[in-house]
């Protein structure tokens, strides 16, 4: 990508999205393509076909999706599958119709089989039974990944797909029935701290294992991958590292300076039990995390609360 390439990142107003919007004004590239989902569709074909036959981008960052944590992804699960598809078979086809150079594909780790072992390849892809509660959106990730690698095979298209572990940082969702778990905690905490309420409720039993990624280091891995790698075999994101829910909780309460007690509901589901990414193929490329989790988690509530 030359600075002046022009580039057009579905998504741009989201959390994924819009980190690689920063990362890319940050680089100094200057003609960079993006639209509110009011003024472009994704779900709609002609709109989609019409905005690549004017635009022409070279290079495309589709982090564009419907996306939620445990609960919205149970409760939706049509529109999670059917708006995922609708918006990822539109742009990856009208990419390859307008002959975009390259196009980057934003998938999640919630792929994998439910039972994967761990730390799990990328080799591992359609090996097992996917989670039920997020088992709609998956399968459309699924379809993404192999559409890509389907035009890559058919059209010679440079089409690569990541597979970014659970994000948080600038520009999460902190809505309490849709939102994934960092923001979740930390909106939990930061209220209760304020309200002084005795205790805080943690959805399960706080032994499943998550790893987590900033954000912004999604955006220099997307970055880094754009510009160093060409192959349709997609590529884990993540920190290598992962940490028990319950000892997330203990680590947020910390930065936030709560000072009252954890309460399990499990009633509520644990989830997958582990899903802890091998990222050895992403740090073989050159690639590793900068920002480790208690650094990040502070500098998101420094930009969600403390700087409001």
């Amino acid at each position: 990508m030359q600075k002046n390439s022009k580039i057009y990142i579905a998504g741009h107003r989201g959390m994924a999205g819009s980190a690689i919007l920063r990362k890319l004004e940050q680089e100094g590239y200057t003609n960079i393509v993006y639209k509110t989902s009011q003024e472009l569709d994704l779900r709609n074909q002609q709109a989609v076909s019409e905005f690549f036959t004017h635009e022409k981008p070279e290079y495309v960052f589709l982090a564009a999706a419907k996306v939620g944590g445990i609960l919205a992804n149970n409760t939706y699960r049509a529109d999670f599958i059917y708006e995922n598809i609708t918006i990822q078979n539109n742009v990856i086809h009208e990419a390859y119709k307008s002959g975009v150079k390259k196009l980057l594909f934003l998938g999640s780790s919630c792929i994998y089989p439910k039972f994967a072992n761990q730390p799990i390849k990328e080799d591992y892809l359609l090996t097992g039974t996917l989670e039920y509660t997020n088992e709609p959106y998956a399968i459309a990730k699924i379809a993404g990944i192999k559409m890509c690698q389907a035009y890559h095979d058919q059209y010679g298209c440079n089409f690569i797909s990541v597979m970014p572990t659970n994000l948080y940082g600038k520009g999460d969702n902190y809505d309490l029935q849709n939102s994934h778990v960092i923001a979740a905690l930390i909106r939990k905490f930061w209220e209760a701290k304020q309200e002084n309420k005795p205790s805080v409720e943690i959805w399960g039993t706080g032994s499943p294992k998550r790893e987590f990624l900033n954000a912004d280091d999604l955006a220099d891995a997307c970055y880094f991958l754009m510009q160093n790698y060409n192959s349709p075999e997609i590529v884990n994101i993540g920190t290598g590292e992962d940490i028990s829910i319950k000892d997330l909780a203990l680590l947020i309460k910390d930065v936030v300076q709560y000072e009252g007690e954890l309460k399990f509901d499990t009633s509520k589901p644990d989830g997958t039990p582990r899903k802890l990414l091998d990222v050895s193929k992403l740090h073989s490329l050159g690639w590793k995390h900068r920002i480790e989790l208690k650094e990040g988690i502070q500098k998101t509530i420094q930009d969600k609360f403390e700087n409001n």
